[in-house]
């Protein structure tokens, strides 16, 4: 008897998703991460706050990360930090950003410090050497970045006597999840750089991987799946590769971009990536002022 075979069928797709959460991560409700960052006071009292300095490619979601971590303590939508969608850098200035607690003129003791994005093209993005300024503490609020012209100590807002308060406590790199493989050789290249600067400083470093939903369709239907998502535990080990930052350090999260209401999933993962700058931030000043006691 005749038997007739057809093509071989094709093999399934593989599963996007683990069976498994790839980390473990804390065991804290949100209002734990709340309460945490409502009661943290820096242990040193001549430590007004923790500087927070966010860098990285324009477009990386570095203003929304900002706005997003105010949105969440405050309880509200707000836009503090300007942001917008383009390929260029939105932010110019230098500007120290609060966020206001409960009552008016009371403030968490950690601030954000946003900077214009890296370009490619040397005439259109922040000189690297002006991000070394910063997180050293002579960047006085209110500087234009300038592409063409590198910040000096001869600029009128240029801080001579930085003091503890003034320099950068952590530097975070901010690199949007559906660009990681894309990012050009050059733009890297200034990333590695600001990261060894603050090696020699000392200072602690992190990165974050926004927009995770636009990178990962199961991501953007489930934002609970985020550490079962093959692509993203991908992505982030491909930034941890390029720029030398541990895995650990390396915190997904998804800013509010076209949302009018909260999110409590979005809001979970930021706290958890915030937390994170603050014990790393707390560390620091501690280590910083008995080093310099010490001399």
């Amino acid at each position: 008897m005749k038997k007739w075979f057809g093509p071989t069928p094709p093999a399934p797709p593989s599963p996007k998703l683990l069976q498994k959460e790839w980390r473990k991560t804390p065991q804290l409700e949100k209002d734990d991460y709340l309460q945490y960052l409502l009661d943290y006071q820096p242990d040193r009292k001549d430590v007004e706050h923790i500087r927070i300095l966010l860098h990285g490619p324009c477009d990386a979601g570095k203003s929304s990360f900002i706005n997003s971590v105010e949105t969440t303590l405050r309880g509200r939508m707000t836009g503090q930090a300007l942001a917008s969608v383009g390929q260029n850098s939105f932010t110019t200035q230098y500007r120290t950003h609060k966020i206001q607690k409960t009552k008016p003129g009371s403030f968490y003791p950690f601030v954000f410090n946003d900077i214009m994005g890296m370009e490619q093209d040397e005439t259109i993005g922040i000189c690297v050497d002006d991000i070394k300024m910063a997180m050293e503490g002579h960047v006085k609020d209110g500087y234009v970045f300038n592409p063409l012209s590198r910040f000096t100590s001869a600029d009128q807002f240029y801080n001579d006597s930085p003091t503890v308060n003034d320099q950068t406590h952590v530097l975070v790199c901010v690199v949007s999840g559906s660009t990681v493989n894309l990012m050009s050789d050059e733009v890297m290249k200034k990333m590695r750089d600001v990261r060894l600067a603050a090696r020699n400083l000392g200072i602690p470093q992190m990165a974050i991987l926004t927009k995770i939903d636009e990178a990962c369709a199961e991501v953007q239907s489930d934002l609970q799946v985020v550490y079962r998502s093959k692509f993203v535990q991908k992505q982030m080990q491909i930034l941890s590769e390029a720029l030398g930052v541990p895995l650990n350090c390396i915190f997904p999260v998804k800013n509010y971009h076209c949302e009018i209401d909260r999110d409590n999933d979005i809001e979970k993962l930021i706290l958890m990536a915030l937390k994170q700058m603050i014990d790393f931030g707390e560390d620091f000043v501690n280590n910083f002022v008995k080093t310099c006691k010490s001399e």
